[in-house]
């Protein structure tokens, strides 16, 4: 079916090209437009989003807000020149109808000492948003960055802190890695097929393809979050995957085919060409796409988009591999080796090829030696993955001149004991319950003295926290029906902290939001905690941290099963074995536990910190598992070229130490190209400004370089050659058809000489392959 596709695109050469080109214009005008991504990730049914909503039903909504902070190395915050400044600083937001409230520390002209730094040079400014019923995008990317704007002075320092801020800062340096990542990246791209092809219309051809697929890829992305929410940082995912596999599958086809049309007309060498790789180039790029779609299992709102909008990019990479670079290739014949670079040698013959075929000898003479020394290399490469620590990154995955996490900082360093971090304690009784019943009552109050002795909490606030001087006793007088007339002061927190079937409890802290201190609180809290009469639910930012990492832990191993189960399925289907499937799988284990060793050693040990430009701490939650779900079908890439053109040997010569040796020799140096462009891709992204953006980066480059050298190039050869004729066993129904097709000359993935059309040549390659393996 693939042949007949490769002569019809053959045959409408120039109305592929053209449709193809044409198909930019959209994709370049939607990508141009944006769209609206979030940084917030939210685990799906945990119980900090089950409180949060009680919350949002039963009680009237706060307003969003976020701080400033006011500094000065000479003046003091108490000295009258520093009021003044920051009451002038802060004049536009007072007047601005976006804002409901500026509170600074000068209120009703007494100095509040908590909102005073340790050293007394710097101050806190609280902000508050009046349009609380505005999305969290909309706060963090249109009106925080306005009001922030409005702010500014000449004599003091000023840095905003708070969630806000942190999103802004989250999702502008997400786009900002992403396009200095591009501008890095296209100029060694460029060079690196200059190198591997020799010819410009080589190195030309699959850029312009990775470039239409990424561009379409940031276009469905947009579309996407115009439905449903897509994390900041899938625009930064897309960027790597998507230009990384459009350029290798391009790549791949215009190897293969630039072998075939050497040696036939252009029609048959791009039906040849579309038969054999471009069936590896489709499913390369199914078991990718079903990785990313994997995502969906993690039960992490926003991140299952992300997976969506990457398997879009990916398919649409294979789309355009199958119809701009065929149809190009179908125009240029074996012109595409024009316009060659006098001192480089793209071709398959030279010093290059006998490299491929010296090692592939060795290989095959020592499987045993070669086997277990790459396997011990993989092991020692992936032991700092037995102390790995996860965590959820919080100011400290942002690079030190975010005005957020500087922000943060000092909030950390001088205001211990301003209440950053509040813990939402939520107490919700079944619907036929009163909250302010007697017993109730005195639970809440039991609850409230028990949460104020915790260490790390500040304070608590709630209906039983009005005064010291107020008893239990009292308090079940005050609320207990039928409840007397009460000040309003008291109505309204009343009104703030009780719906019709919940009571809300604020544990105030200034814990650091994902810190380990503040993680251990939340669990203490949620499994220690009194008797209270109902169901207790703690949610805010440190909840969510704890949620998210569980839900991490919790749905890894079904994505994880899903991914494997499903590439499993299409090896077989591809290379109609039982054996190959397997032991791909196992390989594909043993390489990532190696790069995720390396991650390890990197960014949680802090080697390379000062290279990279990162703060060492625990392995964000989230990577190894997106690593997994990109990389998994990543590695497949090479790993079904490889093996489909062994299998395509071994279907015309029906020896298995020829056929994988041979077919190590004809892919490897495809196979090395491909790698060095897409770890030249990923690794560009190891200088971007995020840490979750460089840990993916870098981790995914070290995956792919170890991946298509020590294990495809060393390990899988020599796992064929011991397993022998092993490898092909399969139940009767998958070969019966092989083998048909083997007699009949056309054969699943043969080439023209694999096909008889050259049996003088495929006799060559047969009695060549005897002289070198006896």
């Amino acid at each position: 079916m693939l042949a007949s596709w490769g002569r019809w695109v053959y045959r409408f050469r120039w109305w592929v090209v053209i449709i193809s080109v044409l198909s930019l214009v959209p994709a370049a005008w939607l990508a141009s437009e944006g769209g609206h991504l979030v940084s917030v990730i939210s685990p799906v049914n945990s119980e900090s989003e089950r409180a949060l909503d009680l919350i949002k039903k039963e009680l009237p909504p706060a307003f969003p807000s976020f701080g400033l902070i006011f500094r000065s190395p000479n003046l003091a915050a108490t000295e009258p020149a520093f009021k003044a400044e920051v009451e002038r600083a802060v004049a536009a937001l007072r007047a601005d109808p976006r804002v409901e409230a500026v509170r600074t520390a000068y209120h009703g002209g007494v100095v509040k000492p908590g909102d005073i730094s340790l050293d007394g040079h710097s101050t806190i400014v609280k902000v508050e948003i009046r349009d609380h019923s505005a999305s969290e995008t909309t706060l963090a990317m249109k009106i925080y960055p306005a009001l922030r704007a409005e702010v500014h002075s000449n004599r003091l320092e000023v840095a905003a802190f708070g969630d806000l801020p942190s999103s802004f800062d989250l999702t502008v340096l997400a786009e900002k890695g992403a396009r200095q990542a591009e501008m890095r990246v296209l100029p060694l791209i460029g060079l690196l097929l200059l190198l591997v092809f020799g010819s410009v219309p080589g190195a030309v051809l699959p850029l312009a393809a990775g470039l239409l697929a990424v561009t379409s890829g940031l276009a469905a992305m947009f579309l996407l979050a115009r439905v449903t929410p897509v994390l900041a940082f899938a625009k930064n995912v897309l960027m790597m995957v998507g230009l990384g596999v459009a350029i290798d599958y391009s790549l791949f086809i215009l190897s293969r085919f630039r072998r075939q049309v050497r040696s036939g007309s252009v029609q048959e060498a791009l039906a040849s060409t579309m038969a054999t790789t471009g069936r590896a180039v489709l499913f390369s790029g199914t078991a990718v796409a079903v990785g990313m779609l994997g995502m969906l299992f993690l039960g992490l709102s926003h991140v299952g988009s992300m997976g969506l909008a990457g398997a879009f990019v990916v398919m649409l990479s294979v789309v355009y591999a199958m119809t701009l670079t065929a149809g190009l290739l179908a125009v240029l014949g074996p012109r595409v080796d024009s316009l060659r670079l006098p001192f480089l040698n793209g071709g398959e013959t030279g010093r290059h090829s006998r490299f491929w075929r010296r090692l592939a000898i060795l290989v095959m003479a020592h499987p045993w030696k070669v086997l277990l020394s790459a396997t011990l290399c993989l092991i020692l490469l992936g032991a700092p993955l037995r102390h790995i620590q996860l965590g959820s990154e919080a100011a400290s995955g942002l690079p030190k001149t975010a005005e957020s996490r500087r922000g943060m900082e000092l909030v950390s360093s001088q205001f211990r004991k301003v209440d950053t971090n509040p813990f939402l304690v939520v107490i919700a009784y079944p619907k036929s319950y009163s909250p302010l019943s007697v017993d109730h009552i005195e639970r809440i109050y039991t609850v409230s003295r028990w949460l104020a002795k915790l260490p790390g909490v500040n304070e608590v606030k709630s209906i039983v926290d009005l005064d010291p001087s107020i008893s239990r006793k009292l308090y079940v007088q005050m609320y207990a029906p039928p409840t007397p007339p009460l000040p309003a002061g008291v109505q309204r927190i009343i009104k703030e902290m009780v719906g019709r079937n919940i009571v809300m409890l604020v544990a105030q802290t200034s814990l650091s939001e994902a810190g380990p201190r503040a993680l251990s609180l939340v669990r203490t809290i949620r499994e220690s905690h009194p008797p209270v009469g109902g169901e207790l639910l703690v949610t805010g930012a440190s909840a969510f941290h704890l949620d998210f990492i569980e839900a991490v832990k919790k749905n890894s191993p079904r994505v994880v099963g899903f991914i494997v189960l499903a590439t499993y399925f299409m090896l077989l289907v591809l290379l109609r074995s039982v054996v190959l499937p397997l032991k791909a799988v196992l390989m594909n284990i043993l390489s990532l536990s190696a790069s995720y060793g390396a991650l390890v050693w990197i960014f949680q040990d802090g080697h390379l910190a000062s290279l990279l430009g990162f703060t060492p701490g625990p392995i964000g939650a989230m990577t190894p598992i997106i690593m997994f779900c990109v990389l998994f079908g990543l590695s497949m890439d090479y790993e079904m070229l490889l093996l489909s053109r062994v299998r395509e040997e071994y279907l015309c010569v029906r020896d298995n130490t020829r056929a994988v040796a041979l077919g190590l020799e004809h892919t490897g140096r495809t196979i090395t190209g491909a790698a060095a462009i897409m770890a030249v891709v990923l690794f560009a992204f190891g200088f971007a400004d995020l840490t979750a953006v460089k840990e993916m980066g870098v981790g995914m480059g070290i995956a792919v370089v170890v991946d298509a050298t020590i294990v495809r190039c060393l390990l899988v050869p020599a796992a064929m050659r011991l397993l022998g004729a092993w490898n092909w066993w399969a139940p009767a129904f998958l070969t019966r058809r092989e083998k048909r097709r083997c007699r009949r000359g056309i054969g699943e993935g043969a080439d023209s000489r694999v096909a008889g059309l050259n049996p003088p040549q495929r006799r060559g390659d047969a009695e060549s392959a005897e002289e070198k393996f006896g």
